[in-house]
């Protein structure tokens, strides 16, 4: 019998920010969502000039990312949705697919991309938008 040397996942800290970092994010509860980084994270996103008002779209720590997440829960437009189909990891790294086409229709798409330390908080994160995000960028629908 060949021997499987494939991480064990199930249960890693891999999946479970890929559901906890989904479950907060969707019932807008940005101190939960910060809890899931480490206090000296990098954040990367077109999401952070629009919101703050920044000419950069990264952000460092929790006192930087604590305004983003307070702001997002307040502003999140109702085309930003949570479907999504899996994950991929090599055990550090999480990258996982929100894609346009979801089960009820369009949905803001967007490819996110982390980077787990130790304790298993996010250390590094960048969100990568597509076409139909950043329309909802472009019509300004994260301030209406």
């Amino acid at each position: 019998m060949a021997q499987d040397n494939r991480p064990n996942i199930l249960g890693s800290p891999v999946e479970r920010m890929y559901f906890a970092w989904n479950d907060a994010l969707s019932r807008n509860d940005a101190a939960a969502l910060l809890a899931l980084y480490a206090t000296d994270a990098v954040f990367e996103s077109p999401l952070v000039p629009h919101l703050l008002g920044t000419e950069s779209g990264v952000l460092h720590g929790h006192d930087e990312l604590r305004p983003l997440f307070d702001r997002l829960a307040e502003r999140k437009p109702p085309v930003r949705q949570y479907y999504r189909t899996g994950y991929l990891t090599d055990g550090k790294r999480l990258i996982w697919e929100y894609p346009r086409a979801a089960r009820d229709g369009e949905q803001m798409d967007f490819v996110e991309a982390m980077e787990l330390n130790k304790q298993g908080l996010i250390q590094r994160h960048c969100v990568y938008w597509g076409w139909f995000g950043v329309r909802v960028l472009q019509r300004d629908q994260y301030h209406k």
